[in-house]
């Protein structure tokens, strides 16, 4: 089956002036984090599970990485770029670094995506039949439940990613940075800034999502913003940016 492409229709992004930053945060109080999805790979285009699996980039991801790049050369100025060290995210990242007044690449792997144990490598849609216990794990409603195979919980993710952007965040005050990351993460940081939101959706290939960090305080300027990809166009299905693919 091959994977459907949204070459473009309108700008997917999501403004919240509900959650625009506090009066106390002004005054460059607080840190502006850019947070972009990694740019595509084949896995993504086969339904494929990556997790901790070191894919890379195929060619829609790289030039997907380049064009996030220049827009974001054309935005106010780039104080540092952090990545997952895994390869899809950290060639997207080096890609945005060099364009951005060719900053070094700062790796954290608490950035890296879900570990999902005995799913990784498999094509999601015959997860339920290869390993049908880690496919329950998976699709479970608890948030503590660890996936067979070495797999993370909900739970740890959580605590692991939004415990780097809030590093990143205290050391950037006042500063705008790039973070990029993975599906997963994404939409973990989503929750941590908004608990009691609506689902954020699916999470695109090099979508770019704005977060203010002040101390403690997290809130979101934009979301989901693909504008860029007016030439090489996303994956419609959003593979490994939405809920049933890690």
């Amino acid at each position: 089956m091959s994977a459907v492409r949204t070459q473009w229709a309108s700008p997917v992004c999501l403004h919240f002036p509900r959650f625009s930053t506090s009066s106390r945060c002004m005054g460059g109080s607080y840190a502006e984090i850019v947070v972009v999805r990694h740019g595509e790979t084949e896995w993504n285009a086969d339904g494929r599970i990556q997790g901790h699996l070191d894919v890379e980039l195929n060619e829609a991801g790289k030039q997907q990485a380049a064009l996030v790049a220049d827009r974001l050369s054309k935005e106010p100025k780039i104080s540092a770029v952090y990545s997952s060290d895994l390869k899809r995210a950290l060639v997207t990242a080096e890609t945005i670094a060099a364009k951005c007044g060719g900053l070094e690449v700062i790796t954290d792997p608490d950035l890296r995506e879900r570990n999902l144990g005995e799913l990784q490598g498999l094509v999601f849609r015959e997860a339920a039949k290869l390993s049908p216990k880690a496919h329950k794990a998976f699709l479970s409603h608890r948030t503590d439940q660890d996936i067979p195979g070495g797999g993370e919980s909900l739970d740890h993710l959580f605590q692991r990613c939004t415990s780097s952007l809030q590093r990143i965040g205290n050391k950037h005050k006042g500063e705008r940075v790039v973070v990029v990351s993975h599906g997963g993460v994404i939409r973990s940081l989503y929750k941590r800034a908004c608990p009691n939101g609506k689902s954020g959706g699916k999470v695109l290939n090099t979508s770019v999502n704005i977060f203010h960090l002040c101390d403690k305080e997290w809130t979101i300027k934009s979301w989901g913003d693909v504008s860029h990809l007016q030439q090489t166009g996303y994956l419609e299905s959003g593979f490994g940016g939405d809920k049933t693919s890690g």
